[in-house]
């Protein structure tokens, strides 16, 4: 008996979890719906224009509900044992056949229910997981895709693209986690552990993920915000946990995508902006003045200037040779890596100076045994105060990321997840917090130089790695006779590299949405925190692409007398005066809605107009908001006796109709769906039920009409074939 109601379940959600009644969209066929059989279409002018081709197909109704009483009242295989005849013990197993009473007082039967509730449970959860997977279309790993036939050779150009980014890696940390206010040991780990990390779930096979100015300079400006409330380094694992968990969600929700909806200017004004607050934060080390707590570029130019008079001569005597080295060697020897060249040479002049009794400052050694498993500490307070910067911080790193990998996938043409990227920045950046680093993202040097050094497989990010945590306890005594003020020259002209004058000079004249976008971010990074004025320009951007979208595109159209649709002209008058064709194109979401009832009430102030008839076909995007603006169209032209009347309505569109009720207000035989046979099928049936409202019992409507392409489309053999 179980197996029959089982069974009789699974035929009625069979029967009744079918796709909507072809009654109400056959019109993608370009069918009306079966009340505009009733009351549409003339029949003398169906006579003079028959629709050939079309679907006839009876429509089938779905079953109002999946419990039918029938399947309710399934009687049970003459085999079955009666309930009666059943013992207590053998009737547990089948609760179907089990009667309250004896349900009620048997505890195995109770208890088996209980069981089976739980697995059930259990199950649905199991499916429910495993679909919410693969809509996200995240690969658990897809690392083993590029070590299938894995040869030697190609380990040994991988491993030469590795050591090749470590010699510029290994510097760069140093230099980014002084960007960052942090000691340099935060950038090594972090340089040594995110691209590990990143290449197990990166999809490209160059990218490098680690420390970069963007999002050092992010950190900084977050804590000089809050140092007086947040200890730095206490909190540091936390704050990069928290980008971490940040781009894990994003990733899990397939938001990396929306990057493409905020301008690049908004990210150019931020680099700018960020460029020249490096300048002003590293020049106290420059010129080894003291500063005070300053949270804005405009603040730390302030304080320099009232300082400057405290430079140390020595120090700026090491900062003018450092810089000259620097522009030297770069010029000279392109290949060679000039930040770790410029270190190396600024130590022996540092030694040079103190041996002479010029004292100066010099970094700390490298504290190795800093390195290891360190847990966020969740502090309620922290994560409250931290929360804007750690979102800053992670929505500017998806976007670098972004935007890196998209630059290299071009010059390369491999093809790239954005998604599956932010979740392999999100586990970088977990890893990262957890082991004594600092915040990563995709560095485009790094990964540049890596495409460059002949890189085959995301095998030359985890020897870059490798390498990089092989090297901090090799060269941590080394470290702490580098001079502070050698390291903060790096970082300037560092920093001036960052300024793109090409880059500016396109979002400053290419359009006025992007000058606008650009200039707010520039000068918000100027005067306040670094975070609001990322937000800042993002906001701009949004709030200009929403204005550039929700513009939808309406155009009067009349038909030839080919029976071709065709633009009405200004001068030109319509064929028939009480019917106006209008056709729809572009977003009709929330923004557009105003602009489109008002576009529609224009056209409807004709006072000859009687029937208007909208084109939909490339109309999308409706929502709740353009939804109650059409309900209010067809009210106003009800109030004065005129209709409204949709063709070409996509399934998209006629199910935002149906769903929110707005089809019982226009009425189904007002509707047309779109043909893919031929475009203008609606159009002709919209205008047949416009001459209908009218009363035009003999208007002829022509139209070109292919009866052939309709049913090579619709796959039905052409008239005469087999």
């Amino acid at each position: 008996m179980l197996a029959s109601a089982l069974k009789a379940k699974k035929s009625a959600s069979t029967t009744g979890s079918g796709k909507p009644a072809r009654a109400e969209g056959a019109g993608a066929k370009g069918q009306s719906l079966p009340a505009q059989e009733k009351a549409g279409a003339l029949p003398a002018a169906e006579a003079a224009h028959p629709k050939p081709g079309l679907a006839t197909k009876p429509a089938v109704s779905a079953p109002e509900s999946q419990s039918s009483p029938a399947h309710a009242s399934a009687p049970a295989p003459a085999s079955a044992p009666a309930p009666a005849a059943s013992p207590p013990s053998s009737a547990a197993p089948s609760s179907a056949s089990v009667s309250p009473a004896s349900a009620a007082s048997s505890p195995s039967a109770a208890a088996a229910d209980d069981e089976d509730e739980d697995v059930s449970w259990r199950l649905q959860i199991k499916t429910a997981l495993a679909a919410a997977w693969r809509n996200i279309k995240l690969d658990p790993f897809p690392l083993r895709h590029s070590l299938r036939g894995y040869s030697a050779a190609t380990l040994g150009r991988d491993t030469k693209a590795g050591l090749n980014v470590a010699l510029l890696a290994f510097p760069q940390a140093m230099a980014y986690a002084l960007i960052a206010g942090l000691p340099v040991q935060y950038g090594i780990f972090c340089a040594a552990i995110a691209p590990v990390v990143a290449a197990l779930f990166s999809t490209s096979r160059l990218t490098m993920v680690g420390p970069t100015n963007a999002t050092a300079v992010m950190v900084l400006s977050t804590y000089l915000v809050l140092q007086r409330d947040i200890p730095p380094l206490a909190s540091m694992a936390l704050f990069t946990c928290m980008v971490g968990a940040l781009l894990l969600a994003g990733s899990l929700m397939g938001i990396a995508g929306l990057a493409q909806y905020v301008s690049r200017s908004v990210v150019i004004g931020y680099v700018t902006g960020a460029a020249l607050l490096i300048v002003a934060h590293q020049t106290k080390d420059v010129l080894n003045i003291p500063l005070q707590h300053a949270s804005t570029f405009i603040d730390i130019v302030r304080q320099t200037a009232f300082t400057i008079d405290h430079a140390d001569p020595a120090t700026m005597l090491l900062s003018a040779v450092t810089a000259g080295f620097w522009f030297w060697i770069s010029k000279r020897f392109a290949a060679v890596p000039n930040v770790a060249a410029t270190l190396l040479f600024s130590a022996l002049v540092g030694a040079a100076l103190q041996y002479h009794g010029y004292p100066l400052q010099m970094l700390s050694p490298l504290p190795v045994d800093s390195f290891g498993f360190t847990p966020p500490e969740l502090n309620p307070q922290w994560f409250s105060l931290l929360m804007s910067g750690a979102l800053a911080v992670a929505f500017l790193a998806s976007l670098e990321n972004t935007f890196m990998a998209k630059t290299l996938a071009a010059r390369t043409g491999e093809r790239v997840d954005v998604n599956q990227e932010m979740f392999a920045l999100g586990a970088a950046n977990m890893a990262s917090g957890m082991l004594s680093g600092m915040p990563a993202s995709g560095s485009l040097s790094r990964s540049g130089l890596n495409w460059a050094s002949g890189a085959i497989t995301p095998v030359s990010a985890i020897t870059c790695g490798l390498l990089c945590g092989l090297a901090a306890p090799l060269l941590a005594q080394l470290i702490g006779y580098i001079p502070r003020a050698s390291l903060a020259v790096v970082v300037i002209l560092t920093a001036f590299g960052l300024i793109n004058k090409r880059d500016i000079t396109f979002s400053l004249f290419s359009t006025k949405s992007d000058a606008a976008v650009f200039i707010t971010t520039f000068v918000a990074a100027l005067l306040a925190p670094l975070d609001t004025a990322i937000f800042m320009g993002v906001g701009l951007s949004i709030m200009l692409f929403l204005r550039k979208v929700s513009r939808p595109h309406l155009v009067e159209f009349t038909f030839n007398e080919q029976g071709q649709l065709m633009e009405l002209l200004e001068d030109k008058r319509r064929d028939d005066p009480q019917i106006s064709i209008i056709h729809v194109e572009g977003e009709l979401f929330f923004a557009a809605a105003d602009l489109f009832r008002d576009e529609i009430r224009r056209v409807c102030a004709d006072p000859n107009l009687r029937v208007v008839i909208l084109r939909m076909k490339r109309a999308r995007h409706l929502d709740a908001t353009s939804v109650m603006a059409m309900a209010e169209l067809i009210q106003f032209l009800r109030e004065t006796d005129r209709h409204l009347v949709i063709s070409g309505a996509t399934e998209d569109v006629y199910a935002v109709i149906k769903a929110s009720g707005l089809l019982k207000l226009l009425g189904k035989e007002n509707i047309f769906m779109a043909s893919p046979g031929n475009p203008n099928i609606s159009t002709r049936n919209a205008l047949l039920r416009a001459q209908a409202l009218l009363g035009q019992k003999s208007a002829p409507v022509r139209i070109f009409y292919d009866p052939e392409k309709v049913r090579e489309r619709e796959g039905v053999a052409p008239a005469g074939g087999a």
